[in-house]
């Protein structure tokens, strides 16, 4: 007989619960160990860690679903293991076999099954694979040893009570330098974002808009998450930029967008002076799949989108047809979605 939890499913938010067990593997001497599951969720590493003074770590983030059959998926791990390891080649650490990534995932499914949400509760499993530098090291170099770890936590919906459109404003802060980390999901780029994410809040705005390092004139990213808009001839834009994080949820979108609505797509610049050529825009990432923009703060214009207060036509069918992929519900494209078993 299957564990059960005492969690009110309905009123999950996005914060950490400790669930029974993780997975933690070791790289050291040129190769990985064959990694376990264990009950403990501290870290016990070197004071001289690299993680921990020279910021060599980076990590992922992905979910787990309660599909209507009972099925629980992992929506497209590989992606996320291919990701990291991009990561890892850009701070000079040691790639995590895809398949060994895939099977911790499903390891720490698995074994904290019970975490998983009911379907229609708005709820899933949310996944944190990481990866860091550890040992004994003084000097700015690589380090001699690494940890492999995932975590998973139980998350509500983002938005409680239904999706609603939110308000960002333009940020003067660069969440990274030209030819920088932006393309990594290292903490660094996550660190340097807290300051311009709490004056957005001050402000009254869900978060901030990061234009191009070098010219300061292309929108990159929202907050932690991608920009998309659609124009008024119904084309799916999304900027493209060496500085932006490869979102598996935006590249998912524009699949979506061209083979289940029909939308012409492109990835190319999106000046900030040209927000008028969008009816609707949309940031996305893991957490909330699609936040529909409301309105951007740029100077001293505030530029309105479709609504500030409901969510426009098309931004819902994307979301809509997304979810339900995820949820099993609408069909997947071949190898998006992995079966736990």
């Amino acid at each position: 007989m299957s564990k059960t939890v005492d969690i009110d499913w309905s009123n999950l938010g996005f914060s950490y619960i400790k669930t029974d067990l993780r997975y933690v593997s070791i790289w050291k001497d040129g190769k990985w160990d064959d990694g376990k599951l264990t009950e403990d969720n501290r870290l016990y590493i070197s004071e001289a860690s690299t993680a921990i003074h020279y910021g060599q770590q980076c990590f992922e983030g992905l979910k787990a679903y309660r599909a209507k059959n009972g099925d629980i998926q992992l929506f497209r791990p590989d992606e996320n293991a291919k990701r990291m390891n991009s990561s890892a080649d850009r701070i000079l650490m040691p790639e995590v076999p895809v398949e060994k990534f895939i099977d911790a995932c499903m390891q720490v499914v698995k074994a904290n099954e019970h975490f998983v949400p009911p379907y229609g509760s708005g709820a899933s499993l949310y996944l944190r694979p990481f990866l860091i530098g550890v040992g004994d090291n003084l000097g700015v170099k690589t380090a001699p040893e690494f940890l492999f770890s995932v975590f998973c936590v139980p998350v509500g919906p983002y938005f409680k009570g239904g999706m609603t459109p939110v308000n960002f404003v333009v940020t003067d802060f660069d969440r990274a330098a030209p030819s920088g980390t932006g393309s990594a999901k290292v903490g660094g780029n996550y660190a340097a974002s807290l300051l311009a994410n709490k004056l957005a809040k001050k402000e009254g705005f869900a978060d901030c808009i990061y234009l191009d390092p070098e010219t300061h004139t292309k929108i990159e990213e929202v907050g932690a998450a991608n920009f998309f808009g659609i124009t008024h001839d119904d084309v799916f834009i999304t900027p493209t930029s060496d500085s932006i994080l490869p979102s598996i949820t935006k590249y998912s979108l524009l699949y979506v967008a061209k083979e289940y609505l029909g939308l012409k797509v492109e990835e190319r610049d999106v000046l900030v002076d040209n927000l008028s050529e969008f009816k609707e825009a949309g940031a996305c990432g893991t957490a909330a799949v699609i936040t529909p923009i409301g309105a951007i703060q740029y100077k001293d214009n505030l530029h309105v989108f479709h609504s500030e207060t409901e969510v426009a036509p098309i931004t819902k069918k994307l979301y809509d047809t997304l979810v339900g992929i995820q949820l099993g519900e609408v069909e997947a494209p071949k190898g998006w979605i992995y079966k736990v078993k």
